[in-house]
């Protein structure tokens, strides 16, 4: 898998300063070496501009490595809302997207994620693009509110689903959240308003359509 990923990694992503910079930022505020894969992140520009999705909810922002490539796919029309637990992350994040050139495309709401969503569904917000890269161990109620919150059709992506492979080989060393994962995926395969597949690139992507 790392040997793929590598590969993918090499011929498919180009250098990106502002990538890079943001993984260097990341790292001198001693934050988690956690981001998206280039891969991934260029997936996710993709599936972004290839939906014409243009309001985005992000949970976890994380420095804002994926927030960057969510937003480079609605161009100078689209919004991206990202949740985030600690506020000086979300400080890095935000600060960082403003460094891309979308400062007024982008907002954060810090705090614990699942507030966040009871907020936003009582304020009867919708979004037409999920990313979901968060705490494991709520990634089946965080699937359940971005269904509440999605237009018909909007499409909802969630990270680390192979959780390292584990979720698949037995051999391999399983994470602490190998089984979380392992239900998700069987969770988002068989929902009634989902239409989804496992993509595997960077630690794994699932991605979902709501049903129309």
């Amino acid at each position: 898998m790392k040997q793929i990923n590598h590969y993918i990694d090499t011929v498919f992503h180009n250098s990106d300063p502002i990538l890079e910079e943001v993984i260097l930022s990341i790292k001198e505020k001693g934050m988690p070496s956690i981001s998206v894969s280039p891969s991934s992140g260029k997936l996710l520009t993709m599936l972004v501009s290839i939906a014409g999705a243009k309001n985005i909810l992000e949970i976890g922002a994380l420095g804002g490595y994926s927030g960057i490539c969510l937003a480079r796919g609605f161009g100078k029309e689209g919004r991206l809302t990202s949740l985030e637990l600690e506020e000086k992350y979300a400080d890095l994040a935000h600060s960082n997207l403003i460094k891309a050139g979308f400062n007024d495309q982008v907002s954060y709401m810090t705090g614990p994620a699942l507030d966040s969503l009871e907020a936003l569904a009582a304020d009867h917000q919708r979004f037409d693009f999920f990313f979901i890269d968060a705490d494991k161990s709520n990634y089946k109620n965080y699937l359940e509110y971005c269904i509440k919150l999605a237009e018909p059709g909007a499409l909802i992506v969630a990270d680390n689903v192979l959780a390292g492979g584990s979720v698949a080989n037995g051999d391999t060393k399983p994470k602490r959240y190998t089984e979380y994962m392992r239900k998700f995926n069987e969770t988002v395969a068989s929902h009634p308003q989902l239409e989804a597949l496992l993509i595997p690139i960077g630690d794994g992507m699932v991605v979902s359509k709501v049903k129309e």
